[in-house]
């Protein structure tokens, strides 16, 4: 791993982390068993979003690299390429931890050239991974966004945000706060091959039903919908009816997509699981990281529909990200509700 290119010296002010701030750990417990964590102390923590994404927000704060979720289709893995870390195993295992992101970000927000724009985060990797179990950045994260009234977004696929539910509450007193939970599918054989690190679909759904009885509205991401392996109309219809029956706001869906350092490690785990499926992958995903526009229609149309019976949606884009107004101070009514866009 080459950290001397990503911390102060040579690569002067773009380097990432300051001089002599990784500390490497390796813990022998059942939870954390086969994972590295690389303690840093990160120079910036708000990023931009490059300007040729497809993502609607500009801002994000990802306290982690690498993710314990281990995702066999993460588009985040190749993010692990830059610090020469093996965006397969070593995404899963190997988890970069900036453990000064809440005294950072406070710091950040407190510079006058920031204007209090919407941050999003969860769009990177998770950041309520089994690591934050262990490191608890985010209570501190949440606490600088609500003391600056600063709107932000959370997307997850771990049940650990519910632990920080009363900071959740507070900041959506003073901000736009929205809350968006991660699942695709309800196929239980399917979770156990394809995310083996995530809370069961399940869990994920009484976390949903459990933000929304507290009065945090939460939509669902229904993501990724997994061409041959998880689009079944059956199987979309049991998904979408578990959502509906967890009190979800809306239902958003996303169909597969396989960027590179991604899709080389699906790839792989496709021809070990599933190898009759492997041409047919490569006749879908010739044309580039995303689906043919026909298939995500047809599975967009599918789901708004079955959204409409259950009556949840279909879900206007950005609707996942939407939370109740909080009363106004003076008590005279809700405030006025924002919809904070996800796709």
């Amino acid at each position: 791993m080459r950290w001397e290119n990503l911390t102060e010296g040579p690569s002067g002010p773009a380097a990432l982390f300051g001089a002599g701030a990784v500390v490497t750990r390796t813990i022998d417990t059942p939870e954390f068993r086969g994972i590295t964590f690389h303690e840093v102390r990160a120079r910036s923590i708000v990023n931009r979003v490059p300007g040729a994404s497809r993502m609607p927000f500009e801002w994000t704060v990802n306290p982690y690299r690498g993710c314990s979720h281990a995702c066999v289709y993460c588009f985040a893995r190749k993010t692990h390429s830059y610090l020469d870390l093996d965006t397969g195993l070593g995404f899963d295992s190997q988890i970069v931890v900036k453990t000064n992101a809440p005294e950072l970000l406070r710091r950040e927000l407190a510079a006058p050239r920031w204007t209090g724009a919407h941050i999003a985060m969860g769009t990177n990797v998770d950041c309520y991974q089994r690591a934050e179990g262990r490191y608890r950045l985010m209570p501190g994260i949440i606490e600088a966004l609500r003391d600056r009234a600063n709107p932000f977004s959370i997307l997850t696929k771990g049940t650990l945000i519910l632990r920080d539910l009363p900071l959740l509450r507070e900041a959506a007193e003073v901000t736009e706060v929205g809350i968006s939970v991660s699942v695709g599918f309800t196929d239980t054989a399917l979770w156990r091959t394809v995310e083996p690190g995530t809370p069961s679909p399940a869990a994920r759904l009484n976390a949903v039903r459990t933000l929304t009885a507290a009065g945090i509205e939460c939509g669902v991401l229904m993501a990724p919908v997994i061409p041959f392996l998880g689009d079944s109309p059956a199987q979309l219809r049991a998904t979408v009816r578990a959502v509906a029956e967890s009190g979800a706001t809306s239902v958003t869906p996303l169909v597969l997509h396989l960027r590179p350092g991604a899709r080389e490690w699906f790839t792989a785990w496709l021809g070990e699981h599933h190898p009759h499926l492997v041409e047919r992958y490569e006749r879908m995903y010739a044309g580039g990281s995303y689906a043919p526009t026909w298939y995500q229609r047809m599975i967009t149309r599918q789901v708004h529909e079955l959204a409409a019976e259950f009556g949840i949606g279909p879900a206007r884009r950005g609707a996942a990200r939407s939370i109740a107004a909080p009363e106004r101070p003076d008590g005279s009514g809700p405030a006025r509700a924002t919809q904070l866009t996800l796709l």
